[in-house]
Order: structure tokens, then sequence, then C-alpha cells
């Protein structure tokens, strides 16, 4: 240190304006330093990252991270310890060199996290599958930058305030108590996603319906799970919440159901009728995407108020939805070629009015019958007249 005050008060002649010119002039240089230190380290992460050496990779991607603010944070500490500052400044000056030294540690480590997080994924890929890799990586990444976060604004204010950590943790007790009551619906989401991680009902990118919102999971955080919809809408629900939900796994269904009702008119016979099945089950028979356990259904199920109904069953697999509804595509028009040749009508909502004057259908029907029924009696009661 002595050498170093030696060489800066030879080089700023001791002039004050000389000495803050050439404090700002090595930073800069410090700047500049660790853009190369961060670029080259950059180069050497990369080959191992290809070796196939995944830890070592991570901790040389954490001291290119933090090169640049580690050489510019303790050349501003050294220059600060060179500058003549008045005595009143003194102590001030002190405690910001030891709080600029806990950022930048503090810095290196926040970018650390990501080794004992690779250790970590590692160890779950050897003992778990890739998916609760998948999920349950970013939650623990996450938390450990948080507790890196919460020992660095500890240890600033042990600092500022000169007093010993234990003493500082103990005197936060009532606070910590009154922030967890205000914070307990984040302390609940925090929990849920590590019930999410746990039970995984579902996986990044996999296809799920929450509350009527449909589309694929985009990532899955300490507080919540985004979702991106299917209208390009982005949903974000809190994990507490979406842990005791009812949750459509779309993306994990084995194959793709489609329920069809084909309808027909009242006046299709019960041949024509068979034909419509025979034709469907033909359409059907050994179709594209048929599995030999699920194959499909064709049934004469109900007589509607205004048609009756041929019920129509099949599964698609595997579940591509672009190629199932091209083939439910194709079968429609089959269908419809097929029922049109064959003289079968579909049905569509109807209603049958009677005109006045129908022969075949008058208006007094009803009445008329009435009137005959009384008739018939008066007739039989005077046949029969009582003794």
């Amino acid at each position: 240190m002595e050498n170093l005050q030696t060489w800066f008060d030879a080089v700023s002649n001791r002039s004050d304006l000389q000495r803050y010119l050439v404090l700002a002039g090595t930073l800069i240089a410090l700047y500049l330093i660790g853009k190369v230190v961060r670029f080259i380290i950059r180069r050497l992460s990369k080959k191992h990252l290809i070796a196939d050496s995944p830890l070592y990779a991570g901790f040389l991607e954490a001291i290119a991270k933090s090169a640049t603010v580690l050489l510019v944070s303790f050349g501003l500490i050294v220059g600060l310890s060179l500058l003549n500052f008045p005595e009143k400044y003194t102590d001030m000056v002190a405690t910001s060199r030891e709080i600029l030294m806990v950022i930048a540690i503090g810095f290196f480590v926040y970018q650390l996290v990501e080794v004992p997080a690779l250790w970590f994924q590692k160890l779950i890929e050897r003992r778990q599958s890739s998916s609760l890799n998948m999920m349950f990586m970013p939650v623990i990444r996450k938390t450990l930058k948080v507790l890196v976060v919460i020992l660095i604004l500890l240890q600033i204010i042990q600092i500022l305030s000169d007093k010993p950590i234990t003493t500082i943790i103990a005197g936060l007790g009532i606070g910590s108590l009154a922030i967890a009551l205000a914070a307990q619906d984040t302390l609940k989401h925090f929990i849920g996603s590590f019930v999410i991680a746990g039970d995984k009902p579902f996986e990044i990118g996999d296809r799920v319906v929450v509350d009527g919102h449909d589309g694929p999971v985009e990532s899955i955080g300490l507080r919540s799970t985004t979702i991106r919809t299917l209208e390009g809408h982005v949903v974000t629900i809190p994990n507490g919440e979406l842990a005791n939900r009812t949750i459509r796994n779309i993306g994990k269904r084995p194959y793709i159901r489609r329920l069809m009702n084909v309808t027909v008119t009242y006046d299709t016979s019960a041949e024509k009728i068979q034909e419509g099945i025979d034709i469907i089950k033909e359409l059907l028979d050994n179709h594209e995407g048929m599995h030999a356990d699920f194959p499909p259904r064709v049934y004469f199920s109900g007589l509607n108020s205004d048609s009756l109904n041929i019920l129509v069953l099949y599964w698609y697999h595997p579940p591509e939805y672009w190629q199932f509804m091209d083939f439910s595509q194709k079968l429609n028009f089959d269908i419809i070629t097929r029922f049109n040749a064959a003289g079968i009508d579909f049905a569509f909502p109807t209603q049958t009015i009677y005109v006045a004057g129908d022969k075949n259908r008058p208006l007094d029907f009803g009445l008329r019958d009435l009137r005959e029924k009384e008739e018939g009696k008066q007739t039989a009661d005077s046949n029969h007249p009582p003794s």
C-alpha cells in the first residue's frame, strides 16, 4: 500500500484535481480490462461447456460476469483510501469502502449461485427424471439468489449500525413477525411453488387448462407460474392458488378423443339409418391414428326432438392436434359425400305448421272427435233408460 501511495502521489503530483483525474483514468482502465477479461474467460467457459464440464464452466461464467464489477469496485476502494479527505468525512469514507467491498463480493457470490444450482441439477438428473429438474431448478436457483441478497443486506446493516449480526437478527424479531403476517400470502405462494415442484402436475412447455386459461407453461417462479394462452396473452397465476386448482394437463394426454353426433331427418327409414351407420364404420375402419385398444364406436343413439341421432366416437394417436384436425376434416367431407350419394338427408332444427284447409290435417279434427264421442254417449244413454 505504501508503494501504491508513493506511485499515486508521484503521478498526481500531490494535486487534488490531478488525484481525481488519475483515479478516474484508473477506473476507466480497470473497466476496459474487466471487459477484456470477461471476453477471454467466456471463451474458456464455452470450451469447458462443450467438453461436458458444466460446473467448471459455470464457475468461469460467474467470474466473467463479475470481473468488471470486481475490478472497478476494488479500484474505487483503493482510490478512496489514497485520496485526502477532510477529517470529518473519514468515517463516512471508511464506511463507504466497506459497503463497496460487501457489494462487490456479494455480486460475485450472487453470480456464483449458478455453480451449486448446476451441481444440484446434475444430482437430480442422476436420481430423477428431467421433468423434476426442469420444474424444480428455477425455484432452487431463485431461492439461493434471494438468500444471497438477504445476507448482503444484513451485512450492510451491520456495517451501518456497527452492531454484531446476532444483535441485528434479534432486533429484527418483532419486525420479522410483522413482516411475516403482512407477507403471509407471499409465503403461501412460495410454499406453493415447492408443492407444485413435488407433485409435478405439469412441466415447462406442457399445454394446460387452469380456470379457463388454455396454453403452454412458460415459467415457474418463486411466487407465480406464467402461462402463455393460445390467444397470445400472458397469464400469471400465484402458486399458492395454483396448487389448489384443478389442472387439466393437455400436454400429457395419450390421445385425442372426438365425440360427434350425425343427425338425420325423421322420415329416414330404419334401413337407411343402418346404411348410414355402416358407411361411417367403413370410413373409420382401421383409420389413421387408430390404436388397437381404442376401436371406433358408432351407434344409433337417440330420438331427438327434431332429428334421429347417430353417435360417433373415435380416438386419435398420438395426440398431434393439427394432424387430428386434418383427419377430422377429411372424415367430415367423406361422410357428407357418401350420405348424399346414399340419399340420406341430414337434419336441422325445423317446425311443422298446419295450414287451414288442409284435408289431411283439418284444424277441427280434435273437436270433431270429441263431438262424435259425446253424441255416441248420448245415444247409448237414450237406448238404455234408467230403471
